[in-house]
């Protein structure tokens, strides 16, 4: 299987870094192919604009869209969006590694989103949801909160987090086609003793070893 990793977080010693050292290693272990692409470390620009092209429809009025399906006819992304492309492309499962930030993505993860998928490349012309561009790959969001779990409870603080999840897992990865797994949520590790975080960690590779036998979740319209 191959796996593409998206990740963000600005400090590679957070808990999202283990995260992501944890998911690769668990991979790698058990026999799939693994390709990371880590937003923070390559200064990703998560700001959209004419810079995502090598060659552009209309050179006086920018539309994101036009110029997105003018590029997909003529192979015009520039290279550090057209590799990402073909990372997910080349994908069967793709996981989200990130913090939630104000109850969604970080800007850079956001702006990669923005960006990378592209209207013809990714969605359009009658593709969408089950008949969308990557129908038969699956996606996996792994994220860390800063508080506790009671808290994300349809009666807690903040809120359930399927709600809070919702417009990420059919907004944008089911929107294009992508099957969707349940979310791992490591639910404020900060106020946890490391051996609860060891054990967090444990219980994520333990999963990602038997990712395939798992079945997606339901992200309906409702």
């Amino acid at each position: 299987m191959n796996t593409f990793i998206v990740y963000y977080h600005p400090e590679p010693q957070s808990f999202n870094g283990a995260l992501r050292n944890a998911a690769v290693a668990a991979l790698e272990k058990a026999g799939h192919e693994v390709r990371v692409s880590d937003l923070h470390e390559t200064q990703f620009n998560p700001v959209s604009g004419r810079h995502n092209y090598t060659t552009l429809r209309d050179d006086r009025y920018y539309k994101q869209q036009i110029e997105e399906l003018h590029a997909t006819e003529v192979s015009g992304f520039a290279q550090e969006i057209e590799s990402e492309l073909q990372n997910l492309e080349w994908c069967d499962l793709m996981i989200w590694q990130f913090p939630l930030w104000w109850f969604g993505l970080p800007a850079p993860l956001k702006g990669w989103v923005d960006r990378v998928f592209a209207m013809g490349r990714t969605y359009g012309n009658g593709r969408f949801y089950e008949s969308g561009v990557f129908a038969g790959k699956r996606a996996l969001l792994s994220l860390t909160t800063g508080g506790p779990a009671e808290a994300y409870q349809r009666d807690g603080f903040n809120g359930d987090i399927n709600s809070i999840l919702r417009p990420i897992h059919r907004g944008m990865l089911a929107f294009v086609g992508f099957s969707v797994l349940a979310p791992q949520i490591s639910y404020g590790p900060a106020h946890l003793s490391q051996d609860e975080r060891v054990e967090l960690l444990q219980d994520y590779s333990d999963r990602l070893q038997r990712i395939n036998q798992e079945e997606p979740i339901a992200v309906g319209r409702y």
